[in-house]
């Protein structure tokens, strides 16, 4: 039975100063860490194992990935990396913090950028000290200049379908290292989560979602880890 494990990377340096970080490559906490670690630590005393491993091209998942095979002995298994899976963009609001934003435009605009399910927030301008255009992983890709949890949807559920989907159907056991939004985009997908409510979902770090799936990829159960 094929089983697919979605882990949100460990809180990230940015999470810790409440910035918004997107696609800017800020890199785990001394928490994040720890988190990382303890749920690889959980996964393998749980009797998990996996045969292919996917993440992004964002070193805080990355990292969250390599910090949970090696607590479980599976740093040899193969990895794929993509930007498909990397976070939500948040163009213009990259950097910023997210208390001092909401005493300079307002609680309400602010949770419109956040929240909302199809409004992008401001675009990056390009000569941003946080613009990635450049950044070598990125050749070859038109980096958004800001999205919207939709737009963040319609890149991750293709690449799902295309490179996932296909690992499933042999029966293999998947894990997914990635980020709140490109998550959430699969948690919408597999358990039928409508447009209004999807943007409340808060995907925990560094805590394993596990789902078993049928051998038509249905979804059987779904469950936190963390939390048996």
């Amino acid at each position: 039975m094929p089983t697919l494990v979605l882990l949100r990377h460990g809180q990230s340096q940015w999470n810790l100063e409440n910035r918004f970080t997107g696609w800017w490559d800020s890199d785990l906490s001394d928490k994040g860490i720890t988190e990382a670690r303890a749920a690889g630590r959980l996964l393998g005393e749980a009797g998990f194992d996996f045969d292919h491993c996917f993440t992004s091209l964002q070193t805080r998942a990355i990292r969250t990935l390599h910090l949970m095979l090696m607590e479980m002995d599976r740093l040899w298994l193969p990895v794929t990396k993509d930007w498909q899976l990397n976070e939500r963009h948040y163009g213009g609001l990259t950097g910023l913090n997210k208390a001092e934003m909401i005493a300079k435009v307002g609680e309400a605009q602010v949770k419109i950028w956040r929240r909302s399910f199809d409004v992008p927030p401001p675009v990056m301008e390009a000569d941003s000290p946080y613009q990635v255009a450049s950044d070598r992983r990125y050749a070859g890709v038109t980096v958004p200049g800001s999205e919207s949890l939709k737009n963040t949807i319609d890149r991750v559920l293709p690449y799902y379908e295309a490179q996932i989907v296909p690992k499933l159907r042999e029966g293999q056991r998947v894990i997914v290292a990635a980020h709140g939004n490109s998550l959430r985009a699969l948690e919408k997908h597999l358990s039928n989560i409508g447009d209004d409510e999807i943007v409340g979902l808060e995907i925990p770090t560094g805590q394993p979602i596990v789902y078993e799936l049928g051998d038509d990829l249905a979804v059987k159960e779904r469950y936190n880890l963390s939390e048996r």
